[in-house]
């Protein structure tokens, strides 16, 4: 979806893929369960780098810690190993250990030999604190919650107030889970870069839309610390290198601070990023394997693209995100129904 035809926001110089979500990269599937009752707000988001074994057929990649104020589990493999193994999970900060339990028990199904006759598994999971909206201590996410997530991925991807992103705040406003794409030709093929974000991050009145400082214009709320979380998940189907990778991650700090975050210094600000173009196997037949790498010199397009392609999934999120209320009666507000009460010339 990304920000639509009638969205007042404008982002970048960049053509988005036919989706634009980040499962315009192909193979690439997305799942949610989102729990709402009483006072708890929270869910499950599950990313699928491709349908297949990601155990036997691992995937390029790599992380950028940009604010490390976060509990994200997994990275220190990826930073070793330069592989993604198993879906990407997010959820709230206590949900952790439940949701890397249920995915090391979904791949330990899968994988009769892991732990036995090969090694072990990396679950990657991802967190964001929901805690203002959501009854975070009670730990309401089941490994249940997690199968579910994975077994309703697809290439539909939701956005606003959904999964992980159910009890998510953003600069003042209702945050959530957002998307978007851009698409690139490299000598003569199209190629995609997409991105996912989990956004519960930044100060309230200092939102920036397309280079416009609308946070002034909203008063969004008090003003706050620069805290919080926010993952930005990055894939696409160029064939390059975990060094590339680590590159491109390092770009998404551009797109979130296009959208008026400082990285503050309680916030965990993470980004990961894999590609689909090159499979490495967890059992190689040969010692050398053919991959096809993009040249440096022709990465600046990509580069360029994952840090639009973060900052428009942003402020997808807060476009999508409704205006919620949740425990002990605290409201966020949507961005929506904020730039609606706006001028038409000032947005």
């Amino acid at each position: 979806m990304g920000l639509e035809a009638g969205c007042p926001l404008r982002v970048g110089y960049g053509t988005a893929g036919p989706k634009n979500t980040i499962a315009d990269v192909p193979g690439v599937k997305v799942g949610h369960v989102t729990i709402r009752e009483k006072d708890v707000r929270t869910g499950v988001t599950a990313v699928l780098p491709h349908g297949g074994d990601l155990f036997r057929e691992k995937v390029p990649a790599a992380a950028a810690v940009i604010n490390g104020f976060g509990k994200t589990m997994g990275l220190v493999q990826i930073e070793e190993m330069g592989t993604i193994e198993t879906p990407v999970l997010m959820t709230n900060t206590l949900s952790i250990g439940t949701a890397a339990t249920a995915l090391i028990r979904y791949m330990l199904a899968r994988d009769p030999e892991i732990g036995v006759s090969t090694g072990t598994v990396n679950p990657v999971v991802c967190e964001c604190n929901d805690g203002y909206l959501s009854d975070i201590r009670g730990l309401h996410v089941t490994e249940a919650h997690v199968f579910e997530a994975i077994e309703a991925a697809s290439d539909e991807v939701a956005e606003g107030c959904v999964g992980a992103g159910t009890g998510m705040s953003c600069l003042g406003f209702k945050g959530g889970i957002g998307s978007a794409s851009r698409i690139l030709t490299l000598d003569g093929r199209t190629y995609t870069v997409g991105a996912l974000t989990l956004c519960n991050f930044g100060q309230a009145g200092r939102l920036i839309a397309g280079g416009k400082r609308l946070g002034e214009k909203l008063a969004a709320a008090r003003p706050e610390q620069d805290k919080g979380s926010i993952i930005m998940l990055l894939a696409t189907d160029l064939p390059l290198s975990t060094r590339q990778l680590r590159r491109l991650c390092r770009r998404a700090g551009a797109g979130l601070a296009r959208t008026g975050s400082y990285y503050g210094n309680e916030s965990g600000d993470i980004a990961i990023a894999f590609s689909t173009a090159n499979r490495i196997p967890h059992s190689p037949e040969k010692a050398l394997l053919p991959f096809t790498v993009l040249h440096d010199a022709y990465i600046d397009p990509a580069l360029d693209l994952a840090a639009e392609a973060v900052e428009e999934a942003i402020l997808s999120a807060l476009w999508h995100a409704e205006t919620t209320e949740g425990r002990d009666g605290h409201i966020r507000r949507s961005l929506r129904e904020a730039l609606a009460a706006l001028p038409a010339d000032e947005t």
